[in-house]
């Protein structure tokens, strides 16, 4: 019978700037018993990721520029939060009703650019995405085959929202050994015909399942999958991102 398990790592401890992830991955695997093995995807919030390269900001430390305070004003936000949103953002995809729907430097398009007031820890602080999430999944992975000695898969995950549908689900950002999509144009389907459009997002399918175990409040920073077959591959998420001519909704 194929099956994929899920397991969450605990035992973490909090990761503040220039903490090795890796090792702390590592040690969090070994307190709760299991191994990796050869084939494991270890998927990773992006939180800790940010943290520990230091993409946490003061927010005392910003001055708001007058269209943050237009925008800030307009719906009740803190212009600093505001000013911080807007300098990771290359094109304001919409801005109503108090959401500021951005394309952040690395092409995400996300609410506030992903930046993030909640867990920080302390007042007035909030964090960044990464600077290059598919390079912090590479170093994560790195740093796991040095320590065991073993060719596994990293993803980078963080909480996004979706057009056409409410609620918000984990997406991979960042992804280090595997392919993040599984394209199956080409192939047939149980009636023997040629599938021309299916790709599939098995990066995103992933870490939402991952996520079901790294809840808002449960300290569980990082799950350890296995069990889904995948070829090394040197991948980047940013395939996910839809071109813009090919993107109806632009």
């Amino acid at each position: 019978m194929r099956s994929i398990t899920l397991s969450a790592i605990e035992g973490i401890p909090p990761v503040n700037q220039g903490d090795d992830l890796a090792r702390l991955i590592a040690g969090g695997i070994e307190k709760t018993g299991l191994r990796l093995q050869a084939g494991d995807i270890v998927v990773v919030c992006q939180k800790v990721v940010s943290k520990a390269e230091g993409r946490v900001v003061d927010l005392k430390t910003i001055a708001p520029s007058e269209f943050a305070n237009i925008l800030a004003k307009r719906w009740e936000k803190d212009p600093r939060a505001v000013e911080l949103v807007l300098r990771q953002t290359n094109r304001i995809v919409r801005n109503d009703r108090g959401v500021i729907i951005v394309e952040t430097g690395q092409g995400w398009v996300c609410a506030n650019a992903g930046v993030d007031e909640s867990n920080t820890l302390t007042d007035d602080s909030a964090i960044l995405l990464p600077e290059d999430p598919d390079a912090s999944a590479a170093r994560i992975r790195a740093g796991l085959k040095n320590l065991c000695g073993l060719e596994l898969a990293v993803l980078v995950t963080d909480t996004f929202g979706r057009p056409w549908r409410d609620g918000l689900t984990e997406i991979c950002l960042g992804i280090a050994g595997m392919n993040p999509i599984l394209d199956l144009r080409g192939t047939t389907d149980l009636g023997g015909r040629e599938l021309h459009h299916t790709v599939v997002a098995i990066a995103d399918e992933l870490a939402a399942a991952a996520g079901l175990l790294m809840e808002k409040a449960a300290a569980v920073p990082a799950v350890l999958v296995r069990g889904y077959g995948y070829q090394p591959f040197d991948g980047s998420a940013k395939v996910l991102i839809r071109p813009a001519e090919a993107d109806l909704f632009r």
